[in-house]
């Protein structure tokens, strides 16, 4: 399916919003308990949300702070891996739970968090998930269109897992310059 002029609607055509958000990301993602973890569940609320553009991202933004690959490719099965923490399965299980639309949060998701984290990290992790809403619903909508190296990354590292491009392909004028922040 072809998405004309889908570049006239994408963040980069609304600079004062994406300034915003960057900063916003910004403040989100280097908030205790840190850019691994949150990146981390920003990752797998993705997931949840089915964003194929967002999941690249933030699979090659862990790449990116030096998470091992092996961890990173992981994360599609981050119940049962043996990779993870308790402390990072709680985050992790937040960030599934609260991907789905609508919301899958239970008590005992609160219960795993409130044992790891304390309030402020907390709230950073609540932020993550919403903010990742945000952007999965904006990008998918959009089917804003993967830069070629976080969407060669994620073709070369992901694919095995069932992760494709998707809708989020486009022509050479659709591509950005790089990863965002990249």
């Amino acid at each position: 399916m072809q998405y004309e002029n889908r570049h006239h609607w994408d963040l980069d055509a609304w600079p004062q919003m994406y300034g915003k958000l960057k900063e916003l990301q910004a403040m989100i993602f280097f908030s205790e308990p840190g850019i691994e973890i949150n990146l981390m569940t920003f990752t797998v609320a993705s997931l949840a949300a089915g964003c194929r553009h967002c999941q690249a991202h933030g699979a090659y933004g862990l790449d990116k702070i030096g998470l091992p690959l092996e961890k990173i490719q992981a994360l599609w099965d981050f119940q049962t891996s043996a990779l993870f923490s308790p402390r990072e399965r709680a985050a992790l299980g937040l960030g599934m739970a609260g991907g789905c639309s609508p919301s899958a949060v239970e008590p005992q998701h609160h219960a795993d968090i409130r044992a790891h984290f304390n309030d402020a990290q907390a709230r950073t992790l609540i932020s993550v998930v919403a903010l990742s809403g945000f952007m999965n619903r904006y990008n998918d909508t959009l089917a804003t269109v993967t830069d070629a190296e976080s969407s060669d990354w994620a073709q070369t590292h992901l694919s095995g897992l069932g992760w494709s491009l998707d809708k989020h392909v486009g022509d050479a004028h659709e591509q950005r310059a790089g990863p965002p922040g990249g």
